[in-house]
């Protein structure tokens, strides 16, 4: 990718989303300073500097003014004798490369997480073959515990805080934030080896399925004697919450699917979420971050997403064509305007009914207000019996 000779800082900004740091030679953290230290041999007295904030949404100014910027220096080697007490490695040179990145930003909603933490990680990481350190700037142990099974996936040396861990860390290289390619995607043009989303898609299989497949196949031996489907419903509550949910259920049992109803949220072990998701044959839920578990599906399942009024452009493009590179059978399900809670507070006749097109064009603010925090679904259940009778055909189909 890059040819660096050693005591070199090299920013990469050939691509809007590709705007990343590579360091090589005596790299040294300076947490009381915000920066990384490179030392080396430097005679000019002009010595460079750069600043980057290490989060991958560099195109959004609102957030990227909430994430903590990192200083990266040039420091003239002789001048090391000088400043010890700052300088000198505490922990013995690592003989492993480090990757920096923030946890900050958008971290707490669970498709932030994943597109522009964990596969950003995965796509600047994997090639290392978890030989790599990941130096974490606002460090989070939520969310380290949270991704702990992946993050070993990806190395095999635990994290370090950057500003909780007091202790100058020494490497030979390190990259300063991560790569993003697109919403929720691999770029195999862009990858070494050509890897696509699902070898990140094998990644998730190691994290998690050794310590659930017992589980699984258990769960699965019952089914054998009467063979059903199993159907995941992804419940929200707050806002797109789909009112006669219980209904659905009732409905897709009476077609004949073996229905579970998830209700994850922000505290639930990822390992609970593919242990349903990857067990079953078909996932519903309405558009919202919980449609990112998606990923624990099994390639050939079925995802069917229920689109609310306003959401068509967001659904499809944030989890619908990702979910069909990852070669699930997807369906969206474009609700009528009678299916949504707004109908009953507008009316029929009210732009914000029959153009939604015209709203969501004023902005992310306008349309959240409206079409995400204030709307709910009652599904036509017989409109909704074609997508559903043809989910459960495809998932029979599969079984055999």
């Amino acid at each position: 990718m890059f040819r660096l000779s050693y005591g070199t800082i090299c920013c990469d900004r050939t691509g809007f989303r590709s705007d990343i740091c590579i360091m090589k030679g005596d790299v040294r953290t300076h947490y009381t300073s915000s920066s990384i230290f490179l030392f080396t041999s430097f005679k000019n007295k002009s010595k460079p500097r750069e600043k980057i904030k290490p989060y991958t949404r560099k195109w959004e100014t609102s957030v990227m003014e909430t994430v903590q910027e990192l200083n990266l220096v040039y420091k003239d080697v002789n001048d090391e004798h000088h400043n010890n007490n700052n300088n000198v490695c505490d922990v013995v040179y690592h003989n492993v490369p480090a990757v920096f990145f923030s946890t900050g930003g958008y971290t707490g909603n669970v498709y932030h997480e994943f597109n522009e933490g964990i596969i950003p990680l995965f796509i600047t990481s994997q090639h290392f073959n978890k030989r790599v350190v990941f130096v974490i700037v606002e460090y989070r142990n939520w969310w380290v515990t949270k991704y702990k099974d992946i993050l070993s996936q990806l190395s095999d040396h635990p994290p370090v805080d950057f500003n909780g861990d007091k202790r100058t860390h020494c490497f030979k290289e390190a990259i300063v934030r991560l790569k993003i390619h697109d919403e929720l995607s691999v770029d195999s043009s862009l990858m070494l080896g050509n890897k696509t989303i699902l070898d990140f898609r094998s990644v998730l299989d190691r994290a998690f399925w050794p310590r659930i497949h017992g589980l699984i196949q258990d769960e699965e031996a019952e089914n054998k004697t009467g063979f059903k489907p199993k159907l995941v419903i992804m419940s929200r509550n707050g806002s797109r919450v789909l009112l006669n949910e219980n209904l659905l259920v009732k409905l897709a049992e009476e077609i004949g699917f073996f229905v579970e109803v998830l209700r994850p949220d922000k505290t639930t072990e990822l390992a609970k979420i593919y242990r349903s998701l990857n067990s079953s044959d078909v996932m519903i839920g309405v558009h919202g971050a919980a449609m990112t578990h998606f990923f624990f599906l099994k390639p050939r399942t079925v995802f069917i997403q229920i689109i609310p009024l306003g959401t068509e452009w967001a659904a499809e493009t944030y989890y619908g064509e990702p979910a069909k590179k990852l070669r699930l059978k997807y369906m969206g399900y474009k609700i009528k305007p009678r299916e949504s809670s707004l109908y009953g507070d507008y009316g029929e006749d009210d732009p914000i009914i029959k153009d939604p097109k015209s709203f969501t064009k004023k902005g992310w603010d306008y349309n959240k207000k409206i079409y995400l925090e204030r709307q709910n679904v009652t599904l036509d259940l017989k409109r909704f019996m074609k997508p559903l009778s043809r989910a459960y055909k495809l998932s029979i189909t599969q079984s055999k």
